[in-house]
């Protein structure tokens, strides 16, 4: 069975830091993984990518603000989130694109979501 299983969340003041993870695990190969987040009555948005080499993308909102990265061993990525704004507020979900040994095929598996909430 796969599973991504997010952690990192919470509630945190605007200017302040955050850090997300997410850990994918079952008999699956990793080719890229990333954030996204949905807000309050908005469509999910891309917020980092990373390929399995390394080479990531960010949406405008947040670079220069936002850090994506990844352990391959550990098939983990990581956010790394400064600087955060009142509009950076959303459920923010990890995926993983990944070929599934058992399955033989390519899939793109989601997380269940962790709410960050920046506020005063």
């Amino acid at each position: 069975q796969v599973q991504l299983v997010e952690s990192g969340g919470g509630l945190v003041q605007p200017g302040g830091s955050l850090r997300l993870s997410c850990a994918a695990s079952g008999s699956i190969s990793v080719i890229a993984m990333g954030w996204y987040r949905q807000a309050p009555g908005k469509e999910r948005e891309l917020v980092a990518v990373i390929s399995r080499g390394g080479r990531t993308n960010y949406a405008d909102s947040v670079k220069g603000r936002f850090t994506i990265s990844r352990d391959n061993a550990k098939n983990t990525v990581y956010l790394q989130m400064n600087s955060l704004k009142p509009e950076d507020t959303a459920v923010y979900y990890c995926n993983a694109e990944a070929w599934n040994s058992a399955a033989m095929n390519m899939y793109l598996y989601w997380g269940q979501g962790t709410q960050v909430t920046v506020s005063s």
